[in-house]
């Protein structure tokens, strides 16, 4: 005889700030070691952050980009 499925409760879940609080640390971490790796990369920073009047529209796309994906990229209920 088949034994009833036994009532298994889900774990419970993460709490979004500690979750968002990681993930931002796990990005950084990665574009550190990024810039570790790819030296060059570290250099064209420092170039934009020097010389923002010549990247002030990479920034604008930048963020443009960002809010674009989340804020018209949720579904709606």
């Amino acid at each position: 005889m088949k034994t009833p499925p036994k009532n298994v409760t889900p774990p419970p879940a993460r709490a979004p700030r500690l979750f968002r609080l990681l993930t931002a640390a796990v990005a950084i971490v990665i574009i550190l070691a990024l810039c570790l790796v790819f030296p060059r990369v570290l250099a064209f920073v420092e170039l934009a952050a020097r010389e923002l009047r010549y990247f002030w529209w990479l920034i604008l796309l930048v963020a443009l980009s960002a809010y674009f994906f989340f804020f018209f990229g949720r579904k709606k209920d």
